[in-house]
Formats: C-alpha cells, sequence, structure tokens
C-alpha cells in the first residue's frame, strides 16, 4: 500500500504536463508539387486559431500549437492549392489525464502544447483554369 501511495505521489513529478516540457511553437515544412514536380517559390499561409504564418516553398516555418487543425493555402500564378494539418494529442497530454486529474489536460489543451501537427506537408497543386472548369455544370 506504502508503494502504491508513492506511486501515485510522485508519478506526477516524472510525468509533467507538456506546458512544462513541450514548446508551445512548432516548426512546419512546406513543399509544393505539381504533376509529380516540385515547385519552387510558391506563397504559402497557414492558418490555424492561434495565428496565421507565411512562408515560401520549399520552407519552413515557426507556426504556434492548437488544438484545431491548420488550413495550408499557396499559391503562384495560376497554381493554387490547400491542404489540412490535423492537430493530434501527444501522448504526455493523455498521462496528465491519468496522472494529474485532468488539470494539466486543461492547461495543455487552452496553450496548445500538448498538440501536435506533422512537421512536414505536401501541397499538391492545380491550375486554376484547370480546377474552374472540373468544379462547375454546364448551364441548364
Amino acid at each position: 500500500m506504502k508503494k502504491l501511495l508513492m506511486l501515485v505521489i510522485t508519478l506526477p513529478i516524472f510525468v509533467g504536463c507538456a506546458s512544462i516540457t513541450s514548446s508551445k511553437l512548432q516548426p512546419v515544412s512546406v513543399q509544393t508539387v505539381i504533376d509529380g514536380k516540385e515547385v519552387s517559390g510558391v506563397g504559402c499561409s497557414l492558418t490555424n486559431d492561434a495565428g496565421k504564418w507565411f512562408v515560401s516553398t520549399p520552407g519552413s516555418v515557426t507556426v504556434q500549437k492548437s488544438t484545431g487543425d491548420m488550413t495550408v493555402d499557396c499559391m503562384k500564378e495560376e497554381l493554387r492549392g490547400r491542404e489540412v494539418l490535423v492537430s493530434k494529442a501527444q501522448g504526455m497530454l493523455w498521462a496528465n489525464i491519468i496522472a494529474g486529474g485532468g488539470i494539466g489536460y486543461v492547461v495543455d489543451r487552452n496553450t496548445g502544447a500538448g498538440f501536435d501537427y506533422p512537421n512536414s506537408i505536401t501541397v499538391f497543386l492545380n491550375k486554376v483554369s484547370a480546377a474552374i472548369s472540373s468544379n462547375t455544370e454546364p448551364a441548364k
């Protein structure tokens, strides 16, 4: 019983909340591709509920983490592309729920520190004229 009590008391010390042990910021690399070929010099904006960041491809930008997904919009002349980065909970976040009774979870959720986006994204580009013509129906 004493060992179990000591484990319960010391476990939160070793687990720590992600807000303390992880950064609230994350670098994300972006590349753009059309027809299987990389296209450089494409301007992209990355947007989530914590802010908006800009990068020219291929390149990296440091974004603020969030529980919300991030939209990546890219464009250059007649080329456009959009992808969504899904925000996923880190394993440390779940340990906070178990060990800390949820207090660490609330902090990590509010700061975004307990969540991550994929480290890199490939945005597939389309020509605007092709995208418009394939999305429109003939007049009736």
